[in-house]
């Protein structure tokens, strides 16, 4: 099967979780709109059908049409094999997916913290302030909440959240060091220090042959300040 990812263009945003999934399988897959008339096909999807999504991202894998990143990765990692084969496994590695997805959107709100409808330099007082409690409270907290699971996962071995292979939840908090890296470079440095277990999940991810290559191709879009993480050095503390 080939799959068709629909995102926006341009950024890497939610719909870069399900690629990284989709690498680290070596699965096959096409993204849409970065084909020509592919974003209003994504449109056209959108606004039509009998489980249209509310936003991107969404996949199509054959008839079905699957949205909102931790229920796309959900259905991704039972396929192949990116989640355990348990009930109870999978469902547990749902849970890790739908708290990363917390942390995204806690993330994208320290740039856009009174509406997402308006321009950063709307709200840069709102975003400096947010930035303070998100990097002293928040990146500890749900940091730390990953390290305790990863120290936890005794088969993981210090390379893996869930079990002892490879699930969408590592390649999940590979993407969110990333990204917390470029938005807040000073911050991370000393928040890293306490959270050296998802420093070694996100190592472990970023050392796979696959995903070596996908980083270093043009499939991987640079991060920019349209996306989720964003560099204001102005909220990052020195």
């Amino acid at each position: 099967m080939k799959y068709e990812l629909y995102y926006w263009d341009g950024i890497q945003g939610r719909g870069e979780f399900v690629r990284l999934a989709l690498e680290a399988a070596g699965a096959d897959y096409v993204d849409v709109t970065r084909k020509k008339g592919g974003e209003a096909k994504m449109m056209k999807l959108m606004q039509s059908g009998a489980t249209p999504s509310f936003a991107p991202p969404f996949l199509k894998a054959g008839k079905l049409l699957i949205g909102q990143t931790a229920n796309i990765l959900l259905y991704l990692g039972d396929r192949h094999g990116l989640a355990p084969k348990t009930e109870a496994g999978r469902l547990w590695a749902h849970q890790l997916q739908l708290t990363v997805s917390d942390f995204v959107v806690e993330i994208h709100d320290v740039h856009h913290p009174v509406g997402s409808g308006l321009y950063y330099e709307d709200q840069k007082p709102e975003a400096k302030r947010r930035a303070g409690g998100f990097i002293e409270q928040r990146v500890p907290k749900f940091l730390g909440y990953f390290e305790r699971v990863a120290k936890a996962n005794k088969a993981g071995k210090g390379r893996h959240m869930v079990g002892a292979k490879l699930s969408h939840v590592d390649t999940s908090l590979f993407q969110v060091v990333e990204g917390l890296r470029y938005a807040f470079p000073n911050a991370m440095r000393a928040a890293e220090k306490k959270a050296p277990r998802v420093v070694a999940v996100h190592d472990a991810v970023a050392a796979l042959p696959r995903m070596r290559a996908y980083l270093e191709s043009p499939r991987r879009i640079p991060f920019n300040e349209m996306g989720i993480f964003r560099h204001y050095p102005e909220l990052d503390s020195k």
